[in-house]
């Protein structure tokens, strides 16, 4: 369960990293601020990353 939750952060920062991003430099796809986005992607690609590298999934028996 928390390897699901980690990819799924993962991956959710990495799409608002990517579009914050691109947004600061160039091209807005959304309508959100690009920093808010650039931010909250870097907070939830570290999260994740960090819930992958250091939770383990505990078999319940």
């Amino acid at each position: 369960m928390i390897r699901i939750l980690a990819l799924i952060l993962t991956i959710g920062g990495m799409i608002a990293l990517v579009l914050g991003v691109l947004g600061i430099f160039g091209n807005n796809f959304t309508s959100l601020s690009p920093w808010a986005l650039t931010i909250l992607g870097g907070v939830f690609f570290l999260a994740g990353v960090s819930m992958l590298k250091y939770r383990k999934d505990e078999p319940t028996a």
